[in-house]
């Protein structure tokens, strides 16, 4: 019988702990994890919808960055706030172009061409106020990112327990 609780030096610890520790990068800076969740807030404010997930996998790909930090940080952006993020967006948008015009649809004309020219308007606002609130997003999330991965290694590296004192015997 072999011993597997030695593993030797150079192989990879495939327990589901080593496996976890992988995928989220826990060796990885606070710096750096939270630079990852601030350019995934970014992505989800960005106006380039069924995209995100995709933007996602293409920062993790070429950045190496920590997909869980950049998933987590797009999934700002969910079903529960969709809606105030799209309003928000172009209303930044139509206050920088000063625009006072508010968007309408005609639901009669529900064809492409139709859809097509009663968006066309609004896509200017749309994608100014996703660019502004893309970049605001990121430079609020990551100092909050930053101290709170900071926060969470710190209290994990502290021993929960004291050191024992030193023994009395020599040797």
């Amino acid at each position: 019988m072999s011993d597997t609780s030695h593993q030797p030096a150079g192989r990879k610890d495939r327990s589901f702990q080593g496996l976890l520790r992988q995928v989220l990068h826990l060796q990885e800076s606070p710096q750096r994890t939270a630079l990852a969740f601030a350019l995934g807030v970014f992505i989800a404010f960005s106006p380039a919808y069924g995209l995100h997930t995709v933007m996602v996998v293409l920062c993790t790909w070429l950045f190496g960055l920590n997909f869980i930090a950049l998933l987590t940080g797009a999934l700002v952006n969910n079903p529960w706030t969709i809606i105030p993020i799209l309003g928000a967006t172009y209303w930044t948008g139509a206050l920088l172009l000063g625009r006072t015009d508010q968007p309408s649809f005609d639901w009669h004309d529900m064809s492409f061409s139709g859809i097509y020219h009663q968006v066309l308007p609004y896509a200017a606002p749309f994608l100014l106020g996703g660019l502004v609130l893309s970049v605001l997003g990121a430079l609020a999330s990551y100092p909050a990112a930053y101290l709170f991965f900071q926060k969470h290694r710190s209290s994990r590296s502290t021993p929960t327990t004291e050191p024992l004192p030193p023994s009395d015997q020599v040797g």
